[in-house]
């Protein structure tokens, strides 16, 4: 069984940064793909970042976040990181990391869709003012 418990949101002004956290514990597979969803009052839950399992350290970014986020791993601390910046108001929402998905591979369709993944954070609270 892996949990996830996730920190780092709060409240900052349009422009600027945040960097989350994810700690995990239990069982990590190696192709497992990790990533942070968020979801915003009366929308889907969509994918933000993902690193893809494997090893090779091959990320997706959601269009809407290429080039503001980052997303990386520290494994000998088991936590995933989502660092945030040029922070904009559309990106108000719930923030939760995920873990599963087996032999998640780079590119891989299912490393998207938030129904394949089993495990879950209880989500932080990313609010930004303008």
């Amino acid at each position: 069984q892996v949990q996830l418990v996730e920190s780092g949101g709060g409240s900052v002004q349009a422009g600027g940064s945040l960097r989350l956290s994810c700690a995990a514990s239990g069982y990590i597979y190696s192709t497992y793909c990790l990533g942070w969803f968020r979801q915003a009052p009366g929308k889907e839950r969509e994918g933000v970042a993902i690193i893809y399992g494997g090893g090779d350290g091959s990320t997706y970014y959601a269009d809407s976040v290429k080039g503001r986020f980052t997303i990386s791993q520290d494994n000998a601390k088991n936590t995933l990181y989502l660092q945030m910046n040029s922070l904009k108001p559309e990106d108000n929402a719930m923030y939760y990391c995920a873990a599963g998905v087996y032999d998640c591979y780079s590119g891989s369709s299912r490393a998207k869709q938030p129904h394949e993944y089993p495990y879950w954070g209880q989500g932080t609270q990313v609010t930004i003012s303008s």
